[in-house]
């Protein structure tokens, strides 16, 4: 009898060891890609939009540069049938999610999906509470590679329970899927959500107009608010589990282009996911250069995967580094002012941690090499924007 028991047991704790994980060797480095909500929240979106932003974003080089994910987030969703899997707005969706899927495949993309770990979404879809593993059955059927899940309408949940369940039921579904925890970061996920997401929202939602700074309703930040926001969370980052500042709002509400170059490094600073949010078929060439800066990319998408931290602060004038693989480093000299700063580059003098010799010097955003750190040199940065070079030995 006793053996019997001990075997059952170990057949438990074997079962519930499946389940009891994410799926490993995703989101290696921040995932890229679009999200239909910053332009088209719910009334735009619909499956013509998604087709036309996947031709969009190969045609637009952005593939080519590593955007490979194209999600649609709240209203697709409009019911649950008897037997409770979720019914698709055939309104907006007519040839369904899975005929979607497919053809964002079909350009060499992954496609990803929205729900929620409440009752409803924040559009007042239903959510997954109750339906998690028919709803991640349901995603694995359609051949979905990527889901946002939020955190609305969760009054009286716990969220390490409830993002560990939905963790569990896209594990048991059997097919790979980043999940992106959208639980704006009430929960102090980075402390905890390593095994539980491949990234997890450290803050409440970015303005998707492209505000500098401010707070909107209590809910809606500037971009440069979310970046005093990750200040201290560098140790949490790496391969595989990313802190997530939102989406990028560059290419909305005309963001004038100092300030969308500076929003762009700093994600790419940040180790940020690169999930842009502006419709990619009439962005302008300046938003498209910006987006699609591969010398930026590279920063953002090092396998290192370090987060970059801050190592100067001026008040509205500050210095970040990045470590990065084979001893390179990124440096980046962020203008806070409404006014053109001097700034003396001192390299010895800059807190640069692991700092040692002499690096070449490229100034990324003008393609230059332009010297080396033997040399120290004073340099304007403009109003609201950046200066980044890559140190490399």
């Amino acid at each position: 009898m006793k053996s019997i028991y001990f075997f059952l047991t170990v057949c438990f704790l074997s079962a519930s060891t499946i389940y009891a994980q994410k799926f490993e060797n995703l989101a290696l480095t921040p995932p890229m890609g679009w999200n239909s909500w910053n332009t088209f929240e719910c009334e735009g979106v619909n499956e013509t939009v998604i087709r036309e932003m996947a031709d969009a974003l190969v045609e637009k080089g952005m593939k080519d540069v590593g955007y490979e994910y194209i999600v649609i987030d709240d209203c697709w969703q409009i019911g649950r049938d008897e037997n409770g899997y979720i019914i698709v707005d055939k309104e907006k969706f007519p040839s369904g999610i899975k005929v979607l899927a497919d053809y964002v495949h079909s350009k060499g993309l992954k496609f990803g999906i929205y729900s929620d770990a409440g009752t409803m979404t924040c559009a007042r879809r239903p959510g997954s509470k109750g339906f998690e593993y028919k709803d991640a059955e349901t995603y694995a059927k359609w051949g979905v590679d990527y889901l946002k899940y939020d955190w609305c309408f969760t009054e009286g949940q716990d969220a390490k329970s409830s993002y560990k369940l939905m963790r569990d039921a896209l594990y048991k579904a059997g097919r790979p899927i980043v999940f992106s925890m959208c639980e704006w970061g009430e929960n102090k996920p980075w402390e905890w959500a390593e095994n539980v997401g491949h990234l997890w929202r450290t803050t409440l939602d970015i303005d998707m107009n492209g505000r500098y700074d401010g707070n909107v309703n209590g809910n809606l930040f500037g971009w440069s608010d979310l970046v005093d926001m990750q200040v201290g969370l560098e140790k949490y980052a790496g391969p595989g589990h990313w802190n997530d500042p939102d989406m990028l709002a560059v290419g909305n509400n005309d963001m004038p282009i100092n300030e969308a170059r500076a929003h762009f490094s700093m994600w790419a600073m940040l180790a940020a996911p690169l999930m842009a949010g502006n419709d990619l078929r009439n962005m302008s060439f300046s938003d498209q250069e910006i987006l699609t800066n591969e010398e930026l990319i590279a920063i953002n998408q090092d396998a290192l995967g370090k987060q970059g931290f801050k190592i100067v602060d001026l008040g509205n004038f500050e210095v970040w580094q990045k470590p990065l693989s084979n001893g390179d480093m990124a440096i980046c000299l962020f203008n806070r002012e409404i006014k053109n700063t001097k700034y003396q580059v001192n390299w010895s003098q800059m807190n640069i941690k692991d700092f040692s010799g002499a690096y070449t010097i490229k100034n990324l955003w003008q393609n230059k090499v332009i010297g080396t750190t033997d040399t120290n040199f004073l340099i304007e940065v403009p109003a609201r924007d950046v200066v980044v070079f890559r140190l490399t030995k």
